[in-house]
């Protein structure tokens, strides 16, 4: 459980310290996952281009981290790449796939020391060669730490998880090693990309849009939705502050009464 005493020292600001006070300790998300919205919208609106936008989210991101350990939420999970995104212009998806290798090497070992495990998950096989080895350097250098996992979803589609799950499943059924009878929502769970983690409890959009944009289709079934105008740049331990607030105001019933 988060200690009362360093929120208060981390959410410092007299605008968070007023909120701070709502806060209930025993109430926070275990996984927050976040689609990151906004980026190309926050340069456009400062006459910038497009990839300015992508390295001031990285900002977003090292104080989300920050914001999300100091609350004690278990896992957070970021849309940094979809399968869709490929169809953006070539220079711009260049320079996002370098940017997520420039990033983790300045960052892997703060992330380390933290105590966080950076997961990636999506499919790997279509990322080029830097990235993808960046990344699984990442995993491998933070593999033993357990105070937040952070999951980056990267080259990643909801549809996609789904299908790959249908296929390994069916797969097992060929070779006689799983009954049909037996496939019910923990078998299907226990093959997507996120096996060993919660569903969301919560999940958050910047920028204002009301999509899930083929984002954690499965997982997010009874999800609480937070949805902020803010671009994703401009996100700070505030905004996520906002978002757990109104998730522990909300009565989550799962379907039932």
């Amino acid at each position: 459980m988060a200690d009362r005493a360093a929120l208060e020292a981390f959410f410092s600001a007299k605008r968070d310290r007023e909120l701070l006070a709502e806060l209930r300790l025993d109430r926070i998300p275990r996984h927050v996952a976040i689609i990151m919205d906004g980026n190309g919208r926050w340069a456009a609106k400062r006459g910038l281009p497009r990839v300015a936008g992508h390295r001031a989210g990285v900002k977003a991101i090292r104080e989300t981290i920050r914001a999300a350990l100091e609350l004690g939420i278990e896992v957070l999970t970021v849309y940094s790449f979809s399968t869709e995104n490929w169809r953006r212009p070539a220079d711009e998806v260049s320079h996002l796939m370098d940017l997520f290798v420039e990033v983790l090497h300045q960052e892997t070992t703060t992330l380390a020391e933290l105590g966080v495990r950076v997961l990636v998950i999506g499919r790997r096989d279509g990322l080029p060669e830097r990235t993808a080895a960046a990344f699984e350097r990442a995993e491998k250098e933070t593999a033993n730490n357990d105070r937040l996992t952070y999951v980056v979803a990267l080259n990643y589609g909801g549809r996609q998880e789904i299908v790959d799950a249908a296929k390994a499943i069916a797969a097992q059924v060929a070779e006689r090693r799983l009954d049909p009878s037996k496939i019910d929502e923990h078998v299907v769970a226990r093959h997507l990309y996120t096996a060993d983690l919660p569903d969301p409890d919560l999940l958050i959009r910047t920028s204002g849009e009301m999509r899930v944009s083929n984002f954690l289709l499965w997982q997010i079934a009874y999800s609480e939705m937070w949805v902020t105008s803010t671009l994703w740049p401009d996100f700070d331990r505030h905004d996520l502050l906002r978002a757990v607030l109104d998730y522990q105001r909300r009565s989550r019933r799962f379907g039932g009464l």
